[in-house]
């Protein structure tokens, strides 16, 4: 079967990291400690894909800088606490290698930190697979389209030939305003009921069934 695809995109945590709980835990302990209501799991959740700037503002609205940069601080503590040991879901990288020998060429496109993300890769044997990424410090922050306008301009991709794979409403919000077609996975961030108002060509409750799909269809 012809390709569909010339190049997948896909988020991090929470699509290809099994992230998501890590990420709420965080931010309610540095709610906590900043002296800020804690906020509900879903609630915590819900902000996961977002810059942290945006993240914090959509929870608490605006803050005195004092109280931000103290939340911000002690978010950070927590998370790369805990970041060096976030596993990836099963099957990512034998899914990655199928890809790559397909031909296909695959990025990413995140709400971590360049630094983050590079160490993310790096540590998870995911670098060699990665021809490009876009990460927030380097973008504005998901919905917007630049981070997948950026990577198919560098990987001289065009939009009907690209796939974007991710999470949250943040993604597939980022993929329609950029053009191209978007792929869901509910084992993540937000719910299917959310994730199904973006149109998305399927949603997929565990990645080894994305991963059926992929070797399928894309």
């Amino acid at each position: 079967m012809p390709k569909q695809f010339d190049l997948i995109v896909f988020d991090w945590d929470g699509t290809l990291a099994d992230s998501t709980r890590m990420i709420v835990d965080c931010m309610r302990k540095a709610s906590a400690e900043a002296g800020l209501p804690v906020p509900e799991p879903a609630a915590a959740s819900h902000i996961i894909g977002l810059g942290l700037a945006e993240a914090v503002h959509t929870l608490f609205g605006e803050l005195a800088p004092a109280r931000y940069q103290q939340l911000v601080a002690r978010y950070r503590y927590h998370y790369y606490a805990q970041d060096e040991d976030t596993p990836l879901f099963d099957g990512v990288i034998e899914t990655m290698e199928h890809l790559t020998d397909a031909g296909f060429m695959l990025a990413v496109a995140t709400g971590k930190g360049r630094n983050g993300l590079n160490k993310s890769l790096q540590r998870s044997g995911m670098s060699r697979f990665m021809h490009a990424s876009r990460c927030v410090d380097e973008c504005f922050s998901k919905p917007h389209p630049q981070m997948l306008l950026e990577l198919m301009d560098e990987l001289s991709a065009v939009p009907e030939r690209t796939l974007m794979i991710g999470d949250t409403s943040f993604d597939l919000q980022m993929a329609t305003n950029a053009g191209v077609a978007s792929l869901a996975v509910t084992y993540g961030a937000h719910p299917q009921a959310e994730l199904a108002r973006h149109q998305p060509l399927a949603c997929f409750d565990r990645f080894d069934a994305l991963k059926d799909w992929l070797q399928q269809h894309a």
